[in-house]
């Protein structure tokens, strides 16, 4: 439609939300569809949070708030990023913005001009490369396979970075894979950038909280100070305080930087929602307890997920040391026909008949860059996983 823009042809849908989508459609007809697709916490907003948000509406916050968001929340993060990464940042360090996709989309449209090229590990969340494109730059792909524990490694990030590389973008815990990196794997990485100064690092924290058993977490800047100057440190709420609906997120940089976003945002969408910010102010600042709850919950779920994948035919499920996902390999899949004749090619084949013929809805790994895989989150009751575990088995089992 030559109406349009020609970014447009640039992008694509999100597959996560397309996957949703598709599982919502075959339940309005009435199919019985368990949908694993969707990166959302099951757990409900903790109740004094909710409260913060009402007792904002009923003392009238309900005003536009300062672009970049109001002062109490900015000097809470402040707060945060001190006590749990030991980072030292100015409240004017900071920004807050309407989820963490929108301080990434920020950051890449005032800072990127055309040709500029953002490093991504692969696999990687899915909206990063749709991003840097609709920002004018390039996407390189690094590809971070399961036997390297889907992490970058230090000499392919050397590889990658050429006179044009601007950003690197750091997912921990990763979606889709939920691997994590340890200090000394992120202290391999900061040596490169060491090398590189021209590369600014981008690093998505959003999974932060969520991390098992004894993996202790840490963040760039946290790890090499002197990179403190070229690195924006992103978070939100979403997923350690279950407020994906409230669309908070928030990100500490150099000020220059923060400046520009600042104003980008000020033609966009101004400040966040007011209510949001206020019991986002809560979440950071009050009662963390419901912290350990989650993190059981999911570590349980987790071991369920990973050990039922195992038992099933041609699959193969490394262990996570974070987020709510797991992303087994289905390779062994590949060329196997159902019962039906048809011939699984791909990871997205093999998607697609296990919905069709098990009503299991997960997501194909090559919309995260690297397959043959498959997305599972496992943020469900332990009824639901075990059955849609115990369906993968079968469709598994019934290839021949």
């Amino acid at each position: 439609m030559a109406f349009l823009a020609d970014a447009l042809s640039r992008v694509k849908p999100s597959a996560t939300i397309a996957a949703t989508q598709k599982a919502r459609d075959l339940k309005a007809q009435g199919r019985d569809i368990i949908s694993l697709s969707v990166g959302e916490p099951d757990f409900d907003t903790p109740d004094h949070i909710k409260k913060a948000g009402i007792a904002a509406i009923e003392r009238g916050e309900t005003k536009y708030t300062p672009v970049s968001g109001i002062t109490p929340l900015r000097e809470a993060i402040v707060r945060k990023f001190k006590r749990e990464n030991q980072l030292d940042y100015k409240w004017t360090q900071t920004i807050v913005g309407t989820g963490g996709k929108h301080i990434l989309f920020n950051a890449f449209m005032a800072t990127m001009n055309p040709g500029d090229e953002v490093i991504i590990p692969a696999p990687y969340w899915v909206s990063y490369p749709d991003m840097v494109l609709l920002c004018g730059g390039t996407p390189v792909f690094v590809p971070c396979p399961m036997e390297k524990s889907f992490k970058l490694q230090p000499a392919d990030l050397e590889k990658a970075i050429t006179p044009r590389t601007k950003w690197l973008i750091l997912n921990s815990p990763s979606n889709p894979s939920g691997a994590a990196y340890t200090r000394d794997e992120l202290k391999a990485v900061t040596e490169v950038l060491m090398r590189h100064p021209h590369v600014w690092v981008l690093t998505d924290d959003m999974y932060e909280h969520l991390c098992y058993g004894d993996f202790v977490y840490t963040t760039v800047a946290q790890v090499e100070p002197n990179l403190m100057d070229r690195t924006l440190t992103m978070n939100g709420v979403s997923k350690a305080y279950a407020m994906t609906g409230w669309r908070i997120g928030y990100a500490a940089g150099p000020e220059s930087l923060i400046k520009a976003m600042d104003m980008l945002q000020g033609q966009q969408t101004s400040g966040s929602c007011s209510i949001a910010q206020w019991a986002a102010l809560e979440a950071l600042d009050g009662p963390q307890d419901h912290l350990p709850v989650f993190k059981k919950a999911f570590q349980e779920r987790r071991d369920l997920v990973v050990s039922m994948l195992n038992q099933a035919r041609f699959i193969t499920c490394p262990m996570p040391e974070g987020a709510f996902y797991v992303y087994p390999s289905c390779a062994e899949a590949i060329g196997k026909k159902t019962q039906d004749g048809k011939l699984i090619q791909t990871d997205e084949d093999f998607i697609g008949e296990l919905l069709m013929q098990e009503g299991v809805a997960v997501v194909h790994g090559s919309a995260f860059g690297l397959g043959p895989n498959f997305r599972i989150s496992y943020a469900a009751s332990t009824q639901t996983l075990e059955e849609a575990c115990n369906k993968i088995q079968r469709f598994t089992a019934s290839l021949r």
